[in-house]
C-alpha cells in the first residue's frame, strides 16, 4: 500500500486528534487544528479514499471518522517517529525501580508497576525463559521437623524457593548433607540436564536411608524443575476500566476474563516472541493492534512488548496492553525506558 504525502498527512492527523479526543473526526476539525492548505471538499475526498483503502471506518453515528485496526497499523510502521522521555519522566521511573529490591523476581515486579503506573495502561513482565541456564547453589533449610525449605539460586542471580514435606525425623544435620551432596555434585549443570537419576546419583553418600532420601530427592527434584517455570506479572488492570474504550459492560467483562487467565497471556507472549524471533526481530518491538492479537477479549486493544536481558543469554518480556487508541510513540518511549533500567538493575544485582 502506497500512500502520497497528503494521504499520509490526513492519517496521521486523524490518528492523533483520535487519540486524544476519542471522537470521530471530521474535515472541518482538521481544517481548524492542522494547518491544511486545501479546502473541507478536498479532504473530504483524500477521507473517502482513505476509507475505501481500509484504513479509516465511518461510525454509524458521525459523520467524522475513526482509525480501523489497518488505519493503526500503517500509521505504527510509517507515520510516527519515537522520542526519548524528557528528564523529569525518566526521574519519575527510575525513582520507581532503581536499587530497591535485591532479587530479579523483585525487579520484575517493580519494573512493571513502574511502567503501569507511567503509561496509564495494564503493564506485564516475564520471567526469564530459563531453559539455557544452570544450577548454582542449593540449599535446603530445616523450618521445623517434616518441614524443609529448598532454595535453588540459577546462573544469572535467579532465585527459586519452595516449602516441602520431609520425613519427620530427618535431622537438620542430615538434610545439611543431602543438599551439600547435590550441590558439588550438580553446581554448573544445565537444567535441563538435570534427572531425577542424576539428583539421586549426586546424593547417593549422604549416608541416609534410601526410602528417605528418595522422599526429599523427590520434592528437590520438582523444586528445580519448576524453577524454569514461565511466571507472568500483572499490573493495573483496573486502570482500564477508567478509560472510556472500556465503558462498555461487555468490552470491560471480556478483557478482564481474558487478562485473569495469565497463563494465557503469557503463552501468546511466548508465541510472538517466538515469531519475533524467527523474522529476526527479538531485539525490537512486537506489537499487536485489534485483530492481529489472537486473545479472544482483547479485539480493541493493543499490545505491545519487548525483550530485556538477563546475563548473555537469557532474556524475558516485559510491555503493556492498552487500548487501540494510544499514543504510541509516548507508550513505547516509556516501555524503552523502562527496560533500560530493568537492565541495568538485573546487572547491578548480578555483579
Amino acid at each position: 500500500m502506497a500512500l502520497d504525502d497528503r494521504k499520509k498527512q490526513v492519517l496521521k492527523a486523524i490518528v492523533d486528534d483520535y487519540v486524544s479526543t476519542y471522537e470521530p473526526v471530521g474535515s472541518k476539525s482538521l481544517i481548524e487544528k492542522h494547518n491544511f492548505t486545501v479546502s473541507s471538499a478536498t479532504l473530504r475526498n483524500e477521507m473517502a479514499e482513505l476509507e475505501k483503502m481500509g484504513l479509516l471506518e465511518k461510525p454509524h453515528t458521525s459523520a467524522g471518522r475513526i482509525p480501523s485496526d489497518k488505519g493503526y497499523r500503517e500509521y505504527v510502521d510509517s507515520l510516527i517517529s519515537v522520542d526519548n522521555l524528557s528528564e523529569s519522566e525518566k526521574e519519575e521511573i527510575s525513582a520507581r525501580i532503581d536499587g530497591s529490591v535485591d532479587d530479579v523476581e523483585s525487579v520484575l515486579k517493580s519494573a512493571t508497576s513502574a511502567l503501569s503506573e507511567t503509561t496509564g495502561f495494564v503493564s506485564l513482565a516475564m520471567s526469564p525463559r530459563l531453559q539455557g541456564s544452570y544450577l548454582s547453589q542449593l540449599k535446603m533449610l530445616m523450618i521445623e521437623p517434616g518441614k524443609v525449605l529448598v532454595v535453588v539460586v540459577l546462573s544469572a542471580g535467579v532465585v527459586k524457593d519452595k516449602v516441602v514435606r520431609i520425613p519427620n525425623f530427618l535431622t537438620g544435620e542430615q538434610i545439611n548433607r543431602i543438599s551439600n551432596a547435590v550441590e558439588k555434585t550438580l553446581s554448573g549443570k544445565p537444567l535441563d540436564e538435570i534427572t531425577f537419576v542424576t539428583l539421586a546419583t549426586s546424593a547417593k553418600d549422604a549416608d541416609i536411608p534410601d526410602s528417605f532420601l528418595n522422599q526429599v530427592l523427590y520434592e528437590t527434584y520438582v523444586t528445580i524443575k519448576q524453577a524454569d517455570r514461565l511466571d507472568v506479572y500483572l499490573e493495573g488492570e483496573h486502570r482500564m476500566l477508567s478509560l472510556p474504550d472500556f465503558s462498555e459492560l461487555g468490552r470491560a467483562r471480556d478483557l478482564l476474563g481474558t487478562l485473569s487467565h495469565d497463563g494465557m497471556v503469557a503463552g501468546y507472549v511466548n508465541e510472538i516472541e517466538a515469531l519475533g524471533r524467527e523474522e529476526g526481530k527479538s531485539d525490537s518491538y512486537m506489537i499487536r493492534i485489534g485483530q492481529e492479537i489472537a486473545l479472544e477479549g482483547l479485539e480493541d486493544c493493543s499490545f505491545i512488548t519487548t525483550t530485556y536481558k538477563l546475563g548473555d543469554t537469557l532474556s524475558g518480556n516485559i510491555g503493556i496492553i492498552g487500548p487501540k487508541r494510544m499514543d504510541y510513540s509516548k507508550v513505547i518511549s516509556q516501555i524503552n525506558f523502562v527496560r533500560k533500567k530493568l537492565n541495568d538493575e538485573i546487572k547491578r544485582l548480578s555483579e
